[in-house]
């Protein structure tokens, strides 16, 4: 337990206390201006602490620090660490990871347009994260109607390919940098035009094509002047749809917050020369017991570290903590003076309502489809007792899969529903072992067997028995699953085979199968469950196919051993990456020669390849 006489010895200076459990784990992490009285505090009576603190404070055993030169520093370290290790007691923004962002890969010849789900520092640009990804999606479909850039992975380090142009050429949705039909100073002309439109400046794009449609028209290119008409049509038709909500040609976020009993909302308009761009809705996690004021803090701290684009205004309807400190830190990423806003009236006071109530909107439909949801999940669960003749309701259902292909890789999924949901962090994977050819009844058998092995050893990781088992197949599936149970003493665990063909549940002692009701919240559970099992078999199955085809791949060129191939691999990103790479940086790689990397490069330039 952490001795709170030695927070005696902290320093009075900026930085970032780290509280760890007693399994070294981060549990919270915490900017300061002084780390003593920072620290200090979380170690007074528990009487002035709020229960989540003195919670929070009973689980730590050790507390380090960070001492930074400035409470700027402290700031960005605090969002570093809060996003890298997501500590239990810190506020946090759902995981980034499952917003997507638009990349456009301005470090590659003619770059492209993608959507990824985690940014780098690669040379590219980056626009999000979307909450909203349909309309992340429909942005892109714009962009994919005005401006013909292409969409292919094709390595266009040297052109002209030799092959045909595809088929996006001949729709006019490319226009085929592959065959040096446009010079690389004119395609990035346009995608300099892109990046416009999505800070959202399209009233300055539509000026810039209108002064060029002009100029050609001037010089006789009437078919390049039709081309930028089009274009003008296509982005005031976009701009018709956005709302014009401030008069001052500025860009400006607006934040709002609206909070249920145990859920946070935050929603973001985005302002871009006076017109409503976007707006995206946030659900925050580990808000119990917080102020508003520490939440909106947390979200504008966590949400401008992994943003892209910072406006001049950042408007909130609400006061945060270290405004100044998030001002200075906010104008030195932009570049430029950034203004933190809490009006109290005028029109800025207006637009921060009436985010504030879409906030609430939001949430309230939210609510509604988790409690619709919730109550739906009940009734299947209830159902499921009731068809089954289960002595309890099966809360926890774990589900197997095998999967292969005439018997090669054969491997077993086991997946988890609690309350009728996937819980994903008990999902398991497992490389089938003794079992030789496609044989799925024994590789049942082998998978139920170390699963519940396992936790019968105590095996943190198992402990925890399912109400019911389902496994996907027949009665011959259901028979080896049993075997398995009965083997080590676990007949007790309710189990079921689900036939995919007519959806037929079979139990053990029975001849006939169990048909659920069609349409009832029951069959509907136990086909998620099955199908959740399937896929995740199918995708483990995959990952092995294709690292053993990216192996094959690499054991075909001469003169490329396992040395050789895995460091390739490390140093290149891989097959994509090799692929892409030049003589040059493939003879980089460490022990490549120039004869290896010349057989790298060949190999994949070659026309039957």
């Amino acid at each position: 337990m952490f001795n709170p006489d030695s927070v005696a010895d902290f320093p009075e200076k900026p930085g970032v206390c780290i509280m760890k459990d007693k399994r070294n784990r981060i549990i919270y992490v915490g900017k300061a201006v002084s780390l003593k009285n920072r620290v200090r505090s979380y170690f007074q009576s528990s009487k002035n602490l709020p229960l989540k603190v003195v919670s929070m404070v009973s689980k730590v055993e050790d507390v380090e620090y960070i001492v930074t030169d400035s409470e700027v520093e402290a700031l960005i370290l605090e969002c570093n660490l809060i996003k890298f290790n997501r500590p239990k007691y810190n506020i946090l923004l759902r995981d980034d990871k499952q917003y997507p962002y638009i990349r456009i890969t301005l470090n590659q010849p003619f770059p492209r347009i993608e959507v990824v789900r985690k940014v780098k520092k690669d040379g590219a640009k980056y626009f999000g994260p979307y909450a909203d990804a349909g309309a992340m999606r429909e942005a892109i479909d714009v962009i994919n109607k005005v401006f013909p850039i292409r969409s292919c992975k094709k390595d266009l380090s040297q052109i002209p390919l030799k092959e045909r142009p595809c088929l996006n050429y001949h729709i006019e949705r490319c226009l085929a940098p592959c065959q040096g039909f446009i010079e690389e100073e004119e395609y990035n002309e346009i995608i300099k035009n892109i990046i416009m439109f999505l800070e959202g400046k399209q009233e300055t794009l539509i000026k810039e094509l209108k002064t060029k449609m002009q100029k050609a028209a001037d010089n006789l290119n009437f078919e390049r002047a039709a081309v930028l008409r089009n274009q003008i049509g296509a982005l005031k038709k976009v701009l018709e749809k956005q709302k014009i909500v401030y008069t001052d040609m500025i860009d400006q976020d607006i934040i709002a917050m609206a909070r249920s009993f145990d859920t946070v909302c935050i929603q973001v308009f985005f302002i871009r020369e006076g017109k409503l761009l976007a707006r995206e809705p946030f659900i925050l996690q580990n808000t119990d017991d917080e102020e508003r004021r520490e939440i909106l803090t947390a979200f504008v701290k966590q949400f401008y570290n992994n943003a892209h684009f910072i406006p001049k205004q950042i408007i909130i309807d609400e006061e945060i903590d270290d405004k100044e400190t998030i001002e200075e830190w906010l104008s030195r990423k932009k570049g430029s003076r950034v203004y933190v806003i809490i009006p109290k009236r005028g029109e800025k006071r207006k637009l921060a309502e009436m985010v504030a109530e879409n906030a609430q909107i939001y949430l309230d439909q939210i609510e509604s489809m988790e409690e619709r949801e919730r109550l739906k999940n009940l009734q299947a669960l209830e159902e499921l007792k009731q068809h089954l003749n289960l002595e309890n309701v099966p809360n926890r259902i774990e589900a197997f899969d095998i999967s292969n292909i005439q018997g090669a890789e054969s491997v077993a999924s086991m997946v988890v529903f609690e309350g009728a949901q996937p819980k994903k962090e008990d999902y398991r994977k497992f490389k089938i072992k003794t079992v030789d050819g496609p044989n799925d009844f024994e590789s049942m058998k082998e998978v139920v067997y170390r699963r519940f092995k396992r936790a019968l050893l105590g095996d943190g990781k198992f402990n925890e028995l399912p109400d019911l088992l389902l496994i996907d197949g027949g009665k011959g599936q259901l028979k080896y699953a049993r075997e398995a149970l009965n083997e080590l003493g676990l007949s007790r665990i309710p189990t079921i085979a689900l036939a995919e063909e007519f959806e037929h549940i079979f139990v053990e002692g029975k001849d006939d199968p169990i048909i659920l009701p069609e349409n009832s919240e029951a069959l509907y559970l136990v086909q998620r469950v099955r199908d959740e099992a399937h896929r995740f078999a199918l995708s483990f199955h995959r990952t092995l196919r294709s690292k053993k085809n990216l192996r094959s791949v690499l054991e075909d060129i001469p003169g490329i051993g396992k040395v050789r191939r895995l460091a390739l691999l490390k140093t290149l990103g891989g097959l994509e990456g090799i692929k892409r790479a030049s003589l040059e940086e493939l003879t980089a790689v460490p022990g490549m020669n120039k004869k290896a990397a010349q057989a790298v490069y060949e190999h994949f330039r070659s026309p039957y390849k």
